[in-house]
Order: structure tokens, then C-alpha cells, then sequence
């Protein structure tokens, strides 16, 4: 078991949010019939969230070159936000699903915990991560990959998850600094993740393709996306009776004049996500983690698209939501079913492989000297 994780990366918490996604998503669109199926797809996420902790305990405890190396390392080290969103994610379904098995009080108390841990990694990660990038790894404009997006994501996860805590809470100011901090959380992470967002997209434009095994994490840009859509709709349902009446009407107005063009934006990048997969289809790309990067990012749609159906009243929305939870159900079913096969193969907590050494030059040597 130690030897095995010695290449378990922070990228594994992926799946953990997927799955926690596949649940949350289910659980947005109010159907009552597969719930007790969404509610056993919450506990795989929770028993995927303890297994990866334990896991990487043993990591960091056994490895710790390895993992040290994680963090010198620019296309691992942003995945520590991965990390926070899965303790949130986790935290999130136990309140909206698994309290029909635990019970309320106990579901209240596991997201009260996994909130305020996922919080405190996810703003430890959003100040760390682009840290180390300035002043360690040394990278250049062309490698901005998706996956800086990662711990800058994380923080507005806290502010889309944290509102469903108000109601627990006493009322009066307990409630509001709950309310206001969620939404300071929503402000650090959208201006972060625009600022980001720019290297980004050069990089897509100028820098050519993504190589076949990153070209999945286009799908990521989708998550700030739909989480700050999904965030939005969150304070326009419970600012009502928490924050004064103006500001509770502003809530409102905010969660769909902001959340529609947002997510006019995000259906384009869908669209754009989905023309670079089906190019490294095409040429050749193979099953690899980055395919986690099909749920999550997918899932913060659903969710901000069925926020938009509540606040809009349009029926639209509600099917767009559908949709996009079909295409989600899609991606982590070839996301799993590949984890799963690689895990039974044993390559994917193998090492990683080097790239071949490129071949010495051959000298031939003749009568009238040395000919390369």
C-alpha cells in the first residue's frame, strides 16, 4: 500500500468532486424519484473522499520527496485545489442529500466541518499556488494551462455551498456574516479567475493545441462559470429575512443579470471544450485522470443552469439543466469506467513515463576526416 501511492498526485481528488457533482447536479433538478440512487452516488463520494485522504496521508508521510516535488512541479501543483473542492463538495451533498440516511443534525455537522476545512485550504491554495508560480516554477506564458484555474475556483465553491449553513445558523448576525462572507469569497475568486482566464485563452489562441492528454482541462474554464452562476442563485434564495430588504432584492436582480450572460458564455466555451476533444479524439488521445475534468466543471452548470430556471422562471433553463446533466452522466461514466480500469492495471499509479532520449548523432569517420 505505500509503495503504491507514491505517485498519487492531488489530481485524484478529481474524481472525489466528479462524483460528488453527479449527486449535487441530480439533486438540483428537485426529482424525487432517483433520489435514494443520488443520495447512494453522495456516500461513493464521501467513501472516495476518506480513501483519498488516508491515501495521500501516506504520501506525504512515506514520500515526502515525492510530494515536495509535486509542489516544485507547475502542471501538479495547482491541483491542491482540488483538494478544497472535494472536502466542499462532499460537505455540500451530505446537507442536500445525505441527511435522508445520517439524519439532519449529523449532516449539518459533516458540512459545518468539510466546509470550514475546504474553505481553509481552498484560500490557502488560491495564495500559494499562483505564488509558487511567480517566484518557483519559473514558467512562461506558453504553459498557462486550464488547471491555474484550480485553486482559484476553489473559494468560489465555499461561496456557492456556504449559503445552504445560513438557516442553521442563529439568527440575525451570525447569518449575515455567513451571507457576506460567502459573498466576499464569490468577488476574491471571479476577479482572481478573470485575471487568469486571460492567460488562458492566449494561450489557446497563440500557443496552438493543448498536447491530447491535457486537451480534457479546456473543460475546466466551464467551472467558475457555472459555480459563480450556481453561487449568485444561492444568495438570491436565502438573502430574504438573513440581509436588509434592498439588499435581498439586489440579490435577486444580481443572480439573473448576472447569471445569464454567464452562462450564454459558458454554453460558447461548451462548445469550444467540445470541438478541441473530439480534434484529440481524432488524433489519437487515450484515456488519462484529465478526463475528470468532463464532470465537475459540467456539474457547476447543471447547477447554475437550474438556478436560473428558480430565479427566471423559464422553462429553458430547467432543460437546459437536463441536457447538461445527461452530458454529465456521459463524462463520468467514461471517466470512471477508465479509473477503474487503470487502477485494475496497475498504470495509473504507475511512474510516470520519460520521453525517450533523443538519439546521439552518429559520426562516420572516412579517409578525408569525421563526417556527421
Amino acid at each position: 500500500m505505500v509503495t503504491a501511492v507514491r505517485h498519487l498526485g492531488p489530481n485524484w481528488y478529481a474524481s472525489v468532486m466528479g462524483t460528488a457533482a453527479l449527486a449535487l447536479g441530480g439533486a438540483a433538478l428537485g426529482a424525487d424519484g432517483p433520489r435514494e440512487l443520488l443520495t447512494g452516488v453522495w456516500a461513493l463520494s464521501l467513501l472516495q473522499l476518506l480513501v483519498l485522504l488516508v491515501a495521500r496521508a501516506l504520501h506525504w508521510a512515506h514520500h515526502r520527496d515525492q510530494a515536495l516535488a509535486h509542489l516544485r512541479d507547475p502542471a501538479v501543483a495547482p491541483f491542491y485545489g482540488c483538494l478544497a473542492m472535494a472536502l466542499l463538495a462532499v460537505g455540500a451533498g451530505a446537507l442536500a442529500l445525505g441527511q435522508d440516511w445520517i439524519g439532519e443534525p449529523a449532516a449539518v455537522a459533516l458540512d459545518s466541518v468539510l466546509f470550514v476545512a475546504g474553505t481553509a485550504v481552498g484560500l490557502v491554495a488560491a495564495v500559494a499556488v499562483p505564488y509558487l508560480l511567480a517566484v518557483r516554477h519559473r514558467v512562461e506564458p506558453g504553459q498557462a494551462s486550464p488547471a491555474w484555474l484550480l485553486p482559484l475556483v476553489a473559494p468560489m465553491v465555499s461561496a456557492a455551498v456556504g449559503p445552504q449553513l445560513v438557516p442553521h445558523l442563529p439568527p440575525g448576525q451570525p447569518r449575515e456574516a455567513l451571507l457576506y462572507g460567502c459573498f466576499a469569497l464569490f468577488g476574491l475568486s471571479l476577479l482572481a479567475t478573470l485575471l487568469m482566464l486571460t492567460l488562458v485563452f492566449a494561450r489557446l489562441v497563440t500557443g496552438g493545441p493543448l498536447p491530447l492528454a491535457l486537451t480534457p482541462t479546456v473543460f475546466l474554464v466551464l467551472g467558475p462559470l457555472g459555480q459563480s452562476t450556481t453561487a449568485v442563485g444561492a444568495f438570491a434564495d436565502l438573502a430574504p429575512g438573513v440581509v436588509p430588504a434592498p439588499y435581498a432584492a439586489g440579490f435577486a436582480l444580481l443572480a439573473v443579470l448576472y447569471g445569464v450572460p454567464v452562462m450564454g458564455f459558458a454554453l460558447l466555451w461548451l462548445a469550444l471544450a467540445a470541438a478541441h476533444v473530439v480534434r484529440a479524439r481524432r488524433h489519437g488521445m487515450r484515456f488519462a485522470m484529465t478526463w475528470w475534468a468532463f464532470t465537475f466543471p459540467v456539474g457547476t452548470c447543471v447547477t447554475g443552469a437550474a438556478a436560473l430556471g428558480r430565479h427566471t422562471g423559464f422553462a429553458g433553463y430547467h432543460w437546459l439543466a437536463v441536457g447538461l446533466y445527461g452530458l454529465l452522466v456521459a463524462g463520468w461514466l467514461a471517466a470512471a469506467s477508465g479509473t477503474v480500469r487503470g487502477l485494475l492495471s496497475g498504470e495509473l499509479l504507475a511512474a510516470p513515463r520519460r520521453a525517450p532520449a533523443a538519439p546521439r548523432p552518429v559520426t562516420v569517420r572516412t579517409t578525408s576526416g569525421a563526417v556527421r
